[in-house]
């Protein structure tokens, strides 16, 4: 039995406590991939005690090379490693809910009036908080987990090839490139070991009837259309046409949200006609401005094209498939993850996830408007974060608030 360094155990943990969460957890990520990974290890790690920095970091790497976005699917990796199968379900549904039904809302609203609600300046506020917070995960990680010169060798390169090599692949070949160095530079630090059937292995056998009842709701939605007619029919062609191609999008596109903007566009906007190209950019504002994975624009276009039935049917095409890939590569780790080998390869691989949160730190901060409201939230969410623990719950919607109020009234 694996025992985290808090009290419980992760048989004691309950799919509510999970749904719960990560519930809380969706509601206040702002600010994209590794603003809800902060989140995560405030809330998880440092206030509940339930897991170590290294399964979130391994579930970064995991998802680095896996289709999807990444933020969503570190997610389901954390809850399968906590509960399998329904563990990873409702951790998903979770972390998705909060997102899903603001930008339902915001869809409603922007849909019937024609124009975004008065969010600027209540992201002005949020931005500055989310890239101290990061900046406080990332520097607690590397505490804990960059031990010797060569990892903070390894994290610095990470840093500079995130920042100054633009690719969309660039993620991936990080990933690779550290992992390469950690099997040759540490293969010698590490014993190896049986490779045991871990806890997670009583899973396994749930994990074909999950992907064959996918399978046959699939299967459903594609053959609908030709057993109904008249309105009916066009429902369903909709909802066969959403889930295909929000599906088709997910599963073929590395690096996280903003590397599939461009695909979606050309798809959502040239190619079917669903969307105009302002409408498709104030979908894309929308997602930034929600808390959760930017993939959650998705909502929109389903609203847009088929309600509240599309809605849904686009947020679960984009998010499921990829979500069922990460599980099956999530027991096949479990299976041998202690062995020599990747041992080896992670402890290569960690010191270059935490220079990546680094890197996204400055990514966001470069992105603010200078001013000095900005770097007073930062330095106060810093101190607050990493000297007074104060949790994020606070911090981020508070953050938001001061912004609303400073750049309305002063």
């Amino acid at each position: 039995m694996i025992k985290t360094k808090g009290s419980k155990q992760n048989e004691d943990i309950t799919l509510l406590f999970l749904f719960l969460s990560f519930l809380k957890i969706g509601a206040t990520s702002f600010g994209g991939f590794m603003a809800l990974i902060s989140v995560v290890q405030k809330e998880l790690i440092e206030k509940r005690g339930i897991l170590k920095d290294q399964v979130i970091l391994d579930g970064i790497s995991l998802a680095s090379v896996l289709p999807g976005p990444m933020a969503f699917n570190v997610i389901i990796y954390i809850g399968y490693y906590l509960k399998g199968i329904k563990g990873a379900l409702v951790s998903m549904l979770g972390i998705l809910l909060p997102s899903f039904v603001i930008m339902l809302l915001l869809s409603f609203i922007y849909l019937e009036y024609g124009q975004l609600p008065a969010l600027t300046n209540f992201f002005k506020g949020v931005l500055p908080a989310v890239s101290a917070i990061i900046v406080a995960v990332a520097a607690n990680m590397a505490k804990k987990h960059i031990k010797d010169f060569i990892q903070v060798i390894i994290c610095i390169l990470a840093i500079g090839t995130i920042l100054f090599i633009k690719s969309v692949f660039i993620t991936i070949i990080i990933i690779i490139v550290s992992g390469f160095l950690g099997f040759v530079l540490f293969k010698n630090s590490f014993k190896t070991e049986a490779i045991s059937v871990v806890k997670h292995s009583k899973y396994a056998k749930q994990l074909i009837p999950s992907l064959l009842v996918v399978a046959i709701v699939m299967f459903v939605v594609l053959i609908l259309p030709s057993l109904t007619s008249g309105e009916t029919s066009k429902i369903t062609t909709i909802q066969k046409e959403l889930m295909t191609t929000f599906s088709s999008i997910s599963v073929t596109l590395f690096g996280g949200g903003y590397v599939i903007i461009p695909t979606m566009q050309e798809i959502i906007v040239s190619g079917l006609h669903w969307l105009t190209e302002k409408e498709f950019a104030d979908a894309i504002a929308m997602g930034q401005l929600t808390p959760g994975p930017i993939f959650i624009s998705a909502t929109f276009i389903g609203f847009k094209v088929g309600g509240i039935i599309g809605a849904v049917t686009a947020t679960l095409a984009i998010f499921i498939p990829p979500g069922l890939v990460m599980i099956l590569f999530s027991e096949f780790f479990n299976k041998i993850r202690n062995s020599k080998v990747i041992k080896a390869a992670f402890k290569g691989l960690r010191p270059a996830v935490i220079g990546m949160i680094f890197a996204a730190a400055y990514t966001i901060g470069i992105s603010i408007s200078f001013s000095w409201f900005a770097v007073v939230v930062f330095l106060g969410v810093l101190i607050a974060s990493l000297k007074f623990k104060i949790d994020v719950v606070y911090l981020i919607p508070l953050s938001g608030i001061a912004g609303l109020i400073f750049f309305n009234y002063f």
